[in-house]
Order: structure tokens, then C-alpha cells, then sequence
């Protein structure tokens, strides 16, 4: 815990808040927000954990004869938490409790609605979930968001905020599994006397937030090998100005949740690109092994994310570009040449293009083969694979990486090379 000068605003709060969460990076946490002014706080968490930013609605209970004074909450998932002790001193009886209560929940069920616009609440099973708000008073408005995400099944709930009174800190502490709060003042009085700016944050404020430049789950409608619809889990992320859309082609079973790809997107995300990451194979089908190396199927599930790219508000106008890795990268040559013209840009990272074999001739979208120096067999595939792809293409060979570029420097060497490629050919698709 730390002690300094008040907040600026809300997003000063948030930056100071993020480094002190830094342990919590690469992790793949999930950030909710604390709405309406928890959110420019957990914005700025999100934007440095280069994590998920969502909203987790409560609402505070307050008492009849001073509404502030919150005696308990509800969440979205119907989860109430009641202070009776605070109850019995209000004078506040379980019949005003359930009214209004039951007013608060049809607060929380129009936010839901506001903030959401048809989304569900992510899925929060086995995750870690950073809570996050701009401060607290009694915190029962954070207890109550702290038992809801343990009721959806999170694996390790962080509260964090950037000021709260030391009942509260102790209060949260017992039910979340870590609390931190940068500043414990021996005489808080309100959240608000330790901002200079603590201007009510408008609803259109919110969604804005969520709307803009922040990693959000989102869900791509497949048909599954046995013939069912179902649903893949994707995170896509839409920096400011961004140029283009680069969709990731997991390779060799790997996930969404790769920290190899999750280190590329970042660096593309530095160069005005956006991207969708999303598993190739729904849980049911990750067994079957067999899967993992039909480059067809997992084109054909690459086809089905590039049309839901077509119809997503927030991307559908950016040129494409596919980014492959090991057997992903086939599958991204294979797709490029069944949709002729829907892909500006296509890049392989220690990919296997030579899998992609009879669709080699009919690949003529811009290709980048990037391959490690010291991967020697899979360098001799590209090589063969380039020979017989008719439309512009480069071979990048990054010295002394081995076929997961795991080498110091090696990955981000790579990642810089394609970064460059689809920003020259995504920039052109998009002039044109």
C-alpha cells in the first residue's frame, strides 16, 4: 500500500493502479469494471495487462434516508449481499430490504442491456479476474461483485482499487483472494476527496470505453465435425486508427491463450493492426488429434471467422490479413486461395506451407514465410513451398531461432517482420 498526493482522475488512478497489478501480465486475467466509475480505471488496468475489459453491474443498496449509504448490493447474476449489522443500526427492515432491493434489480438487468447491448457476461470458469473501481467507501458495492464472480466459477478473484477505507480493505479481504488497494488514508471520508477531478462518469462514457480499443471475448458460429453449431471463443482487439485485421491460424492444437501469439498481436497492435485470436477447435473436437493436422478443416474454420469478421460492426471495413503458425500456417495459404481477393496479406511464422501442397499454385495474395535460421527441415519446406506459389512472395530467415523461436529477441525479430508486411500490404489493400 502506498501513500502520495491524490489521483488527477480516474485514468491517473488507473495507470498508478495497473503497475502495481504488473505481476498479473501475460496471464491472460480477465478485467471487469465496476460501473459507471470503475471503468476508466479498469481501462487503463486492461490496456496494460493487454487483457479482456469488461463490466461486471452491481448495484448498491442504500438506505432510505441517505441513499450514498450502502447497507448491501446485487449483481447481474442475481447474487444480493446485506450488511445486517448495518441493517439493524439503519433501522431499515427486511421488507424495505426487499423493495429495494427488487428496484435495484431492474437498474442492474437496464445496465446490462445499456453496457452490454446483447453480450453475456464472459465466461468467467477457471479464470483470473481482476476486479476493479475507482475507490472504497463500505464496500459492499465490491463484495457484492466479488461473490458474483465466485459464483460463475472464477479460479482467483483480484479486487483492486486505487483508494478505500481500511474497514472496507479488511471487509474485501476476506472474501476476495487478494485485495489491492494503493491507498489506506487513516481518515477516509469519501472516495471522492482523494481525486481532484471526480466528475460523474455518463453512461455514454462507458460504453465508449467499451466499444473502442480494448481486448473483448467474442464468439465465432461454427459447424462442428459432428454436424452441430456451436460456438468458438475468440479475443479481438481493435487499437485506435487501426489499418487492418489480422486473424491468427493457431498451429499444432495451440489456443487463443498462446504466449507466443499473444506476444505478436501486441507488436501488431503497435502498428495501427488489429486482431482476432480464436481457437481453431471447440472443446469437444480438441481431442481428436487427427484434426489438428487437416489443414482443409481448419481453413474451413478460418473461412467461417473471416465471414463473421464481414459481418462485426467495429472491423468488417479493414483490409484482411491471415497469420499462420506451424500447421495454421497452411491452413491461412489454403483459405487465401478459396476466397480469392479477401485476403490482402498473409504471413507463416515457422509454419509447415508445404501441408497446404496442391493450393499452393492458386495462392496469389502477398506472402511472407518467416522461418528460424536454425530450422533447418522446415526451412527446406518453405523453401519448396515458394517455389510453386506463382503470386508475391519472401522468404525471412531470422538467424539462430530454432522452430518455436524461443531464442532472446528471436520472437519479436519475427513479430516486427510481419508487423511491416501487413502494415505495406494491408495499407495498399485499404489505399486501393
Amino acid at each position: 500500500m502506498f501513500n502520495s498526493d491524490v489521483f488527477e482522475d480516474r485514468y491517473d488512478a488507473g495507470r498508478q493502479l495497473a503497475r502495481a497489478l504488473s505481476a498479473y501480465r501475460g496471464r491472460q486475467p480477465l478485467v471487469l469494471g465496476l460501473p459507471r466509475g470503475g471503468v476508466p480505471v479498469a481501462a487503463e488496468v486492461a490496456d496494460f495487462l493487454d487483457a479482456p475489459l469488461d463490466v461486471i453491474v452491481v448495484r448498491k443498496l442504500g438506505a432510505p434516508s441517505n441513499p450514498e449509504f450502502g447497507f448491501g448490493a446485487v449483481s447481474e447474476n442475481d447474487v444480493t449481499v446485506i450488511d445486517d449489522t448495518t441493517c439493524d443500526a439503519l433501522g431499515v427492515g427486511r421488507g424495505a430490504v426487499d423493495e429495494i432491493a427488487r428496484q435495484q434489480r431492474q437498474e442492474v438487468d437496464r445496465r446490462v442491456a445499456m453496457f452490454r447491448q446483447g453480450r453475456r457476461l464472459p465466461d468467467l470458469m477457471d479464470r483470473i479476474v481482476v476486479i476493479v473501481d475507482d475507490g472504497l467507501a463500505t464496500g459492499s458495492t465490491a463484495a457484492a461483485a466479488v461473490a458474483s464472480a465466485r459464483a460463475a466459477g472464477a479460479a482467483r478473484i483480484v479486487l483492486a482499487v486505487p483508494v478505500g477505507s481500511s474497514e472496507a480493505v479488511r471487509r474485501l479481504q476476506r472474501v476476495a483472494d487478494e485485495v489491492i488497494c494503493l491507498r489506506v488514508p487513516p481518515d477516509f471520508r469519501a472516495v471522492g476527496a482523494h481525486y481532484r477531478n471526480f466528475d460523474q462518469v455518463p453512461d455514454d462514457t462507458v460504453r465508449e470505453i467499451l466499444a473502442r480499443d480494448r481486448t473483448r471475448e467474442v464468439s465465432i458460429p461454427i459447424v462442428t465435425s459432428t454436424g452441430r453449431t456451436q460456438r468458438l471463443p475468440g479475443m479481438l482487439t481493435v487499437p485506435p486508427g487501426a489499418q487492418g485485421l489480422v486473424v491468427f491460424a493457431h498451429g499444432s492444437g495451440s489456443s487463443r491463450h498462446s504466449p507466443r501469439n499473444a506476444r505478436v498481436a501486441r507488436i501488431l497492435h503497435e502498428g495501427a493492426l488489429a486482431t482476432l485470436l480464436f481457437d481453431l477447435l471447440h472443446l469437444e473436437e480438441e481431442p481428436q488429434r487427427r484434426l489438428v493436422f487437416d489443414v482443409e478443416f481448419l481453413s474451413d474454420r478460418l473461412l467461417s471467422a473471416m465471414e463473421w469478421c464481414r459481418q462485426e460492426e467495429s472491423v468488417r471495413a479493414l483490409p484482411l490479413g491471415l497469420f499462420g503458425a506451424s500447421t495454421g500456417a497452411a491452413a491461412a495459404l489454403i483459405a487465401a486461395a478459396r476466397s480469392p481477393g479477401a485476403v490482402s496479406a498473409v504471413v507463416s511464422r515457422g509454419g509447415r506451407p508445404d501441408l497446404a501442397d496442391a493450393w499452393l499454385p492458386k495462392v496469389r495474395t502477398p506472402t511472407l514465410l518467416i522461418v528460424g535460421g536454425d530450422d533447418i527441415d522446415v526451412l527446406r519446406l518453405n523453401r519448396w513451398a515458394g517455389e510453386r506459389m506463382p503470386g508475391i512472395h519472401r522468404i525471412e530467415v531470422v538467424p539462430h531461432a530454432t522452430h518455436l523461436f524461443e531464442e532472446p529477441g528471436t520472437l519479436d525479430q519475427a513479430a516486427a517482420l510481419a508487423r511491416n508486411w501487413f502494415q505495406d500490404y494491408l495499407a495498399a489493400s485499404k489505399a486501393a
